[in-house]
C-alpha cells in the first residue's frame, strides 16, 4: 500500500501579528514538511470571531512571505466553514453522541466539574431557551484510555489529560477549537502536525474525537514553547513584539538554533532562501530539545 503524501500545516489565530513564538512553530512545521517533500498548508483559525482583529490575517500572510515560508494552495479560513462544523454536530446529535449543556461556570465550580465534566446535563430534560438562553453542546468521549507518546515530549501521563466531554459549540453559537481543528485536519488531509507544547495535553481529546468520527489521525510532534524574561509564554496576550521583515534572517537563524539544528557559521551572511534551503536539507526532528519550554535569549530582547 502506497504511503500517504506528507501534508503539514500552520494554523495561527488572527488575534494579532506573528511573534517569535509563532515563528518557531511555523518554521518547525515548514521544515518538517519540506524535508519530507510534503505539502505545507496555511489555515487561519478565526473560528472565534470575537478574538479576530481586522487585518491580522493579511499581516500574518505577509510576515510569512517575508520569512520565505511559502505555503501550498489557498489559505483556509475557519470562518468560511461554519456549515461544515454544524454538519458534524448534527451528525453527532443524531447518533446521540452529543448533548446540550446549560451549566454555568459557577455551577461547574460548585460541583468541581470545571476540569472534568460530570455529565450533569446528559440525562437532564433540557430547559427552554427562553428561560436559560441557548445551550452549549458537548460531545460524549468515553473513558477508554488513549496511549499517546510524542517524539519530542515523550509519553503524556494519563493523569494530565482525563478524558472529559468537551464543549464543541459554545452558548454564544461559536464552534469550539476542539471540533473545528479536527474537522479541518480531516478536510485538508493533514498527516503531520508540528506545533507548540501548549497544545500537547489537548491531543488525546482530539484523538478521541477523531476516533468517534472515524477520521484519520495525524502524527503529532510538540516543540518547546519560548518564554519571555518573566517566564511567560511568548504570546499576543502578553504583547510579545511582532516580527519585523528587516529581521527575517536573524529570526530564522535564531529559530534554527533554538530548534537544535545548529546552523553553520557561514549562514550568518546568507539570504533568507539560502537559510531555508540549508534548514530543509539538514532538518532533524530528533535534535529538537526534549523539553516543554525554552528561554528567549536575553541578547535577542
Amino acid at each position: 500500500m502506497a504511503e500517504a503524501v506528507y501534508c503539514g500545516r500552520f494554523a495561527p489565530s488572527p488575534s494579532g501579528p506573528l511573534h517569535f513564538g509563532s515563528l518557531l512553530a511555523a518554521l518547525a512545521s515548514f521544515l518538517d514538511a519540506r524535508h519530507h517533500q510534503g505539502y505545507w498548508l496555511l489555515r487561519i483559525e478565526d473560528v472565534d470571531l470575537q478574538r479576530t482583529r481586522p487585518g491580522a490575517a493579511d499581516t500574518i500572510q505577509r510576515q510569512l512571505e517575508h520569512l520565505g515560508l511559502l505555503w501550498d494552495g489557498t489559505t483556509r479560513f475557519q470562518s468560511q466553514h461554519f456549515p461544515d462544523y454544524q454538519a458534524v454536530l448534527d451528525d453527532l446529535l443524531a447518533r446521540q453522541l452529543a448533548y446540550p449543556c446549560q451549566c454555568t461556570r459557577s455551577q461547574l465550580q460548585s460541583r468541581q466539574a470545571l476540569e472534568r465534566y460530570d455529565r450533569y446535563c446528559l440525562n437532564q430534560l433540557p430547559l427552554s431557551e427562553s428561560a436559560t438562553g441557548a445551550p452549549a453542546y458537548r460531545v460524549k468521549l468515553e473513558g477508554s484510555n488513549l496511549s499517546f507518546s510524542d517524539p519530542i515530549q515523550g509519553p503524556l501521563p494519563e493523569a494530565t489529560y482525563p478524558l472529559t466531554d468537551p464543549i464543541i459549540r459554545r452558548r454564544d453559537g461559536f464552534y469550539a477549537y476542539q471540533l473545528a481543528v479536527v474537522v479541518d485536519d480531516q478536510a485538508q488531509g493533514i498527516t503531520h502536525v508540528v506545533r507548540g507544547a501548549d497544545l500537547w495535553s489537548q491531543t488525546p481529546q482530539q484523538h478521541a474525537l477523531q476516533q468517534l468520527l472515524n477520521y484519520t489521525q495525524p502524527n503529532y510532534a510538540h516543540i518547546p514553547l519560548v518564554l519571555d524574561h518573566q517566564g511567560r509564554k511568548l504570546s499576543k496576550q502578553y504583547l510579545s513584539p511582532a516580527l519585523e521583515a528587516a529581521q527575517a534572517r536573524q529570526n530564522l537563524l535564531l529559530g534554527l538554533r533554538l530548534l537544535g539544528q545548529h546552523p553553520e557559521a557561514q549562514l550568518e551572511t546568507a539570504s533568507v532562501q539560502e537559510i531555508l534551503e540549508w534548514g530543509i536539507q539538514h532538518w532533524d526532528l530528533d535534535k529538537i530539545p526534549k523539553c516543554f519550554s525554552l528561554p528567549y535569549p536575553q541578547e535577542s530582547l
